[in-house]
This record gives C-alpha cells, sequence and structure tokens, in this order.
C-alpha cells in the first residue's frame, strides 16, 4: 500500500526517511490468543461428550450446536480480521519535513495526523518489559508544539535508533529553516 517513496500528500522535494509499523511479535501475540478461542469449541464438544453418550445424537441439538459454533467461529474471524486490519494500517511516516501519523481506530474509521518536524520540543523513547527489551520493541512519544501536542509510535521496533533519527532529522530541518528567510520563503 505504502512506498518508501511514495506516500499519501506526498509534498514537492519531500522523501520518506522511516516507514514504521508496530513489531510483528504484537500481531503474533493475537494471532496466538485467536488460536486457543478457535479450540474453545472442540475442548466444549470434549467435555460434554465424556458426560454424556453421544450429545449430537438428537437432531434438535445438533442442529443448535451447528448453528452456535457457526456464529462463534464467524465471530472469532471477525474480530480477527478487525485485529489484522487495526495492525496493518496503524502506520508513521517519517520524512525530511514531517512527521504522518496514520491510525486505524476501526473498520471504518481513520485518523491521519501531522506535525512539521521544526515544531518537535522532545522525544522519549520506552522500552518496558523482558520480551520488549529481548525483541527491542518499544514507545516512541514525540512532543510538539502543534495543535497535537503528542504522538506516539507504539510499539516499534528500534525506539532507541528511530528517536536518534527524529531528533538528527528535527535539527536538519530547524537548520534549513534558519538558513531561508522568511523572504526566501515560497506561499502558495
Amino acid at each position: 500500500m505504502f512506498n518508501i517513496f511514495n506516500f499519501p500528500g506526498k509534498e514537492e522535494g519531500e522523501k520518506a526517511i522511516l516507514v514504521l509499523r508496530r513489531h510483528w511479535l504484537i500481531f503474533f501475540k493475537q494471532i496466538l490468543f485467536f488460536v486457543f478461542a478457535s479450540a474453545v469449541p472442540v475442548i466444549f464438544y470434549v467435555f460434554f461428550s465424556a458426560l454424556f453418550n453421544n450429545p449430537l445424537e438428537n437432531e434438535i441439538i445438533k442442529a443448535m450446536a451447528i448453528l452456535l459454533t457457526s456464529i462463534y467461529y464467524l465471530t472469532i474471524w471477525l474480530l480477527f480480521f478487525t485485529s489484522f486490519v487495526d495492525y496493518y494500517l496503524d502506520i508513521w511516516i517519517v520524512s525530511n519535513r514531517r512527521i504522518i501519523n496514520i491510525e486505524q481506530r476501526a473498520l471504518f474509521s481513520r485518523v491521519i495526523s501531522e506535525q512539521k518536524l521544526d515544531k518537535i520540543q522532545d522525544i522519549t523513547s520506552e522500552v518496558h518489559g523482558i520480551i520488549p527489551t529481548v525483541f527491542d520493541y518499544g514507545d516512541v512519544h514525540v512532543q510538539t508544539a502543534g495543535a497535537q501536542q503528542r504522538f506516539i509510535f507504539k510499539q516499534v521496533r528500534h525506539p532507541n535508533q528511530i528517536r536518534k533519527k527524529i531528533i538528527a532529522l528535527g535539527k536538519q530541518e530547524k537548520k534549513f529553516e534558519g538558513i531561508m528567510g522568511d523572504e526566501d520563503k515560497v506561499v502558495i
């Protein structure tokens, strides 16, 4: 969907430096949850088969079991799909001029916000826990002076390297802004 060289709303002379997504381990944990949730009807069947001789011998009970199991699996599939869409469509783009935050909130709800690099005031990276430390993922908080005061890159790979890269880009952008005087800026 997104190419590192082409992204929505790309300005003249702007290039993507970082394209960030959540760490794959986050989605893997969700997959494990859905695998275990898919086993629940099988466990119920084994449990009731042990209590009763043949629980699906009655046609009405068999039809109800098939209906309820189908509804359960369709619900699990829908929740898995929603989880995948949320994981896959949450993306953060750091260009040489700005940060773009594209966050999927639900199946039909998306929030896109952006902030210029020269508005950045503070950047913090956080890694909490054994698993995030071993796999090197965590959150990066970008404090800005704009309308949306805080951008959070959630559970991204190499948060310390990302923080350093954004700091370097911010310094570079501020130097560029300092070189260009107000009379050199083009207003369209």
